[in-house]
């Protein structure tokens, strides 16, 4: 496995402290479920050369898109991460929570309570769809093997399993969540947690979009739960970034440079897009097509490469997602728009609103 290194000592300084990046969120700002349709949640504008402010609905996005600029989606597809299971002899209730598949039919997985769960236990997700615990982590997870009959894996885990909503939302997962919590372009499974600035987006959005002349690519990066771990060192130099997958095609490579090559706007949906397309960056001219595993982790003060825009939500306080919008505009500009959101009553999170940064 090749990770790309998130420290460059040339970009990267001991100026950037976590406190830096510290605001208050009230809890009933957090979304616990999204706007119907997707597209008329609220749309922040952020004017990063006049430091002006627009107060616009999503599905206004394209006025500030223009023809021959490339959006970049991350097509990710998130699949029903959540297993609830019983611990055979004891019949204690523990959840299962689907990581990533190391070789055929072996997880690691996390485990609530994971005191219940030790090396040797059996799980029972249904009479289909067992586990065996067969070793621990050292993030404090555990390797589980599938044992199951019939039906295929993942045919199995989309019937039972469920959304594996962010921590943060204070609610059980619901059917519909498996809906809502996928953006309406998502293909490539692999993701335990969705690439919210795309939800926003809906077919007929997108087709405006392209309709107006601007190229629409895909690129590919499995988010993971660590996504949502907090930053917890206050120097952000000894922060290491969790990894990883992503590819891109020689299509969306060739697409981003070409608008490149032509003065027109890339424009990011998501820090994941982000990061991706700042990792398979050669010389900060071009794109490459590329596959591999990424733990580049983005402060400020960084140089972007790539990326002239973000289409991006609310993030957590301390959260990589914030250092990295925070690095793309400037700390204390970001501040001073999440202020005006909280003002203005954007929702926050996963389910909320959306910002764009021009």
């Amino acid at each position: 496995m090749t990770t790309t290194n998130s420290v460059d000592p040339l970009l990267q300084s001991d100026r950037a402290q976590l406190e830096d990046f510290e605001y208050d969120l009230p809890k009933d700002r957090i979304a616990e479920y999204p706007v119907e349709p997707r597209d008329s949640s609220k749309l922040m504008v952020v004017h990063r050369d006049t430091e002006c402010i627009d107060h616009r609905q999503f599905r206004e996005i394209p006025e500030y898109l223009s023809p021959g600029d490339v959006l970049v989606l991350n097509d990710t597809r998130v699949f029903p991460a959540r297993l609830m299971a019983v611990k055979d002899q004891t019949e204690a209730k523990v959840e299962v929570f689907l990581l990533r598949e190391l070789e055929r039919n072996i997880w690691e997985v996390l485990v609530n309570p994971a005191r219940k769960v030790r090396i040797g236990n059996k799980l029972s997700i249904t009479d289909k769809l067992q586990c065996d615990v067969i070793d621990n982590t050292v993030s404090g997870g555990r390797v589980v093997r599938f044992l199951y009959e019939g039906d295929r894996f993942y045919d199995i885990i989309e019937n039972v399993g469920q959304a594996p909503l962010p921590p943060y939302i204070p609610r059980d997962a619901e059917p519909k969540d498996k809906e809502t919590y996928q953006t309406v372009f998502a293909e490539n499974r692999g993701a335990v947690a969705a690439p919210t600035a795309g939800l926003h987006f809906t077919d007929d959005l997108l087709k405006q979009i392209e309709s107006m002349g601007v190229h629409v690519t895909r690129i590919t990066l499995h988010i993971g739960l660590g996504t949502f771990r907090p930053v917890t060192v206050g120097d952000l130099t000894r922060h290491h970034m969790h990894s990883e997958n992503y590819s891109i095609s020689k299509e969306a490579a060739d697409t981003i440079n070409q608008a490149r090559n032509a003065g027109q706007k890339v424009v990011a949906v998501g820090t994941s897009t982000v990061r991706t397309l700042e990792t398979a960056q050669i010389g900060g001219k071009k794109v490459v097509p590329k596959e591999g595993w990424t733990d580049l982790f983005i402060y400020p003060p960084y140089q972007f490469k790539i990326v002239d825009a973000i289409v991006t939500n609310f993030h957590q306080p301390k959260s990589t997602l914030l250092t990295l919008v925070s690095a793309f505009y400037s700390t204390e500009g970001i501040m001073e728009a999440y202020r005006a959101a909280l003002d203005n009553d954007y929702r926050f999170l996963s389910y909320g609103d959306a910002m764009l940064l021009l």
